[in-house]
């Protein structure tokens, strides 16, 4: 940043972007977060994990920041909904028959109440219990009621970019498609994604586009980057993200996010 921007509101991916390839988040973002409050700036964790487990993640400040989980799906902000956008019975039961064509891949149905899988196999659940926190397996995905689906994902071992993403390419006008992880698939509403909902929150609070700060390294990030004047990639991102954000800063494991953070915060930090 060549000079200081009036930034009202930052949105930051976390795997890949904010923490640590370890999952580990840097003792340095509480301290940052503090100034970003002190100098009235917005900060929201934008995941395609699970809201239980980014409130996890953030326990020590789950109030203090905004929650955008499941790709964009399901809003919270101290513990109170903002926004939802969930898939119809209809549309899940359909993305859960083309999943099922698909040898070797494992199925996440994924709702408010919780996350519902069909299998619990070590090479399937040890990955899963990173991003989520409540999970219940069961015996048929297509039987489970009374709740909202927030998406529909996919495990995929063999890689989710070449190997599950084009049975799902002619879905793409019905529901986002989203490459989420190397192993990672995630499909939802048409119009849940990230960038949806730093829109959501934009409009909520007065803030503008050129208001905004982003980060992102996954081609889930990808609107999120669209959405804000100041979008950043991380030095590992996919191409695309690069090619779509204006700004390139460190990688996840040279703390890229909080080097940006570091030196915007001082220079309003008295505003």
């Amino acid at each position: 940043m060549n000079k200081t921007p009036d930034i009202r509101f930052v949105a930051s991916d976390l795997d890949g972007t904010l923490l640590h390839s370890d999952g580990r988040l840097n003792d340095d973002f509480f301290p940052v977060l503090n100034r970003l409050k002190t100098a009235n700036i917005w900060f929201a964790a934008a995941s395609g994990r699970q809201l239980f487990n980014l409130q996890k993640v953030f326990e020590k400040v789950k109030d203090e920041i905004i929650f955008i989980a499941e790709n964009g799906s399901y809003i919270v902000y101290k513990g109170q909904e903002i926004h939802v956008e969930a898939l119809s019975e209809k549309t899940a039961h359909q993305l859960i028959h083309i999943a099922r064509q698909i040898p070797g891949v494992q199925i996440v149905l994924c709702g408010k109440k919780t996350a519902y899988i069909e299998s619990d196999t070590p090479e399937f659940i040890n990955p899963l219990h990173q991003y989520y926190e409540k999970i219940e397996k069961v015996n048929n995905l297509l039987d489970v009621k009374d709740d909202q689906f927030l998406k529909v994902t996919v495990c995929d071992l063999k890689g989710a970019e070449k190997n599950s993403y084009p049975w799902f390419r002619k879905m793409k006008r019905k529901v986002q498609v989203k490459l989420s992880g190397n192993i990672w698939l995630d499909m939802s509403h048409i119009l849940a994604n990230k960038g949806k909902a730093l829109e959501i929150i934009q409009n909520m609070y007065n803030i503008t586009s050129e208001q905004t700060m982003s980060f992102g390294d996954c081609l889930n990030d990808i609107e999120m980057m669209r959405q804000a004047y100041y979008s950043y990639a991380v030095e590992n991102a996919h191409p695309k993200v690069k090619k779509a954000a204006r700004f390139l800063t460190a990688s996840n494991d040279h703390d890229g996010v909080l080097q940006v953070l570091k030196q915007l915060v001082p220079a309003t930090g008295n505003r």
